[in-house]
Formats: structure tokens, C-alpha cells, sequence
């Protein structure tokens, strides 16, 4: 497409194998960002990830963390993550800068308790529905603008009502039936994952990546600490 030219500029240019300082502090007070994985076989996942100013958590300039908070059950993220590290996340500001980061590395799930062994300072949020499952910790390997000239600027509009239902599970709440896929539920019949598995199959995965998750952390607590970051990502 001739475009070598160009790319290679802004590899040379703008591509980064770290945060440095200011794409620490933009992150760092990021509300969302867009996570996208993909499974074993490269089938894709695209999600979107919120949270207090902050929830975005920078441990250094080579380490983002986040916490997983009580979602819709089907744990899409996690278990692809389990099977295939490769994590990108975009964290797009609409509101100040309307500029974009783009972060591309390998991930993996760490319990809640080690988490906060590893960082003790580490803030328990009070609000329900808004604590920590899992913590995910990415290692970076890419990190780059993403342009502004198509974000659109928008403006932050105060709540009303009750605010933000974190953790509800008020059918309404969650946004209803708006796109009609309940109502149409009848005719279909159930749906199910691709042929790589069943959906019984595709949740216990999820699951047990859980349950690695917690068994690593009881192993730690009976082995001295010695260091928090991976930074192997040749596995």
C-alpha cells in the first residue's frame, strides 16, 4: 500500500518500549480505557474497562495494573488471558487532551491479597460493587500516540439521581433489554461460543484461571518474597 515509509517513521518516532513521564501521568488518571485479547486460536475480544481516576494503576514505567471488578459472569477477558497472554489496551481522553494512548504487552491475573502484599499503600475502594476480583498486570512492550485528529470532544455531564450502579444487578440499571436480543431469546434458542467449546467449558476455563490466580497467591505466602515483576516475556 506504500505506507513503509511512513510506518517506519513513526516507529522510529513515536513507539516506545515503556511509559515514559507523561504517558505515566496520563494514565494514571484515566476513567477507561478499551481492552482487547483474544483467545488460544486468535478468536477476539473487545471490552471496555472503568473506574475512579486512578484505577489505572502504574506501578513503573514498564508495568500497568488494573482490577477486575464483579462483572457479568462470563469472564471473557480473563480467560483468554489465561490462554494467550497478548493483552492491547486504548485509553482514549475525550474530555482534556482528546488524544489517545495505545498500550500493547503480556498479561496475567494475580489475586486480589497478593496484589496488596506486593503493594502495601495499595487503596481498598469502599464504594460496593467496585472492589477488586483479580488484579491484571500488563508488561509493556508497545506503547504509542494515537492521533486526535478524529476524537471528538465531549464534555463530563453531572449525575443524576443515584450516580453510577456499580455492581448492580437491577436488570433497568444495567441498560435493560436496549438492543432486543432478550426478546428475540424465544426464537433463536440459547447461544453458544464458536465449535472451540461449549459454553459450559468456555465459563470453566474462565473459572479456573480464578482459581490459579488464588492458588499462586497461597503458594507466595509460604515462600520468602523475592521480587514482584516478571519481567520474562519470552514465554
Amino acid at each position: 500500500m506504500g505506507t513503509t515509509e511512513r510506518a517506519d517513521k513513526f516507529y522510529a518516532e513515536q513507539v516506545l518500549d515503556r511509559l515514559n513521564t507523561r504517558m505515566r501521568e496520563f494514565a494514571a488518571r484515566q476513567e477507561m480505557f478499551f481492552l482487547a485479547t483474544a483467545d488460544r486460536h486468535g478468536e477476539c475480544d473487545n471490552t471496555f474497562r472503568a473506574g475512579p481516576p486512578g484505577f489505572l494503576h502504574v506501578l513503573d514505567d514498564r508495568t500497568l495494573a488494573y482490577p477486575e471488578y464483579r462483572g457479568n459472569g462470563v469472564q471473557a477477558s480473563l480467560g483468554n488471558i489465561e490462554e494467550n497472554p497478548h493483552v492491547g489496551l486504548l485509553m482514549m481522553d475525550f474530555l482534556q487532551d482528546r488524544i489517545g494512548l495505545h498500550v500493547n504487552g503480556r498479561a496475567r491475573i494475580v489475586a486480589d491479597d497478593e496484589m496488596r502484599r506486593a503493594h502495601l499503600g495499595l487503596a481498598v475502594d469502599p464504594v460496593p460493587g467496585r472492589r477488586a476480583q483479580v488484579w491484571v498486570e500488563v508488561a509493556v512492550e508497545e506503547a504509542y500516540i494515537h492521533c486526535s485528529k478524529h476524537i471528538p470532544h465531549l464534555q463530563k455531564m453531572p449525575l443524576h439521581g443515584s450516580g453510577r450502579a456499580w455492581g448492580t444487578d437491577d436488570f433497568r440499571r444495567k441498560g435493560g433489554d436496549f438492543f432486543g436480543a432478550g426478546a428475540e431469546a424465544p426464537e433463536r434458542g440459547p447461544f453458544l461460543p464458536p465449535p472451540r467449546a461449549d459454553a459450559a467449558t468456555w465459563r470453566a476455563e474462565a473459572e479456573r484461571a480464578l482459581e490459579r490466580a488464588e492458588q499462586r497467591s497461597a503458594e507466595a505466602e509460604e515462600q520468602a518474597f523475592s521480587g514482584w515483576f516478571n519481567r520474562d516475556v519470552t514465554a
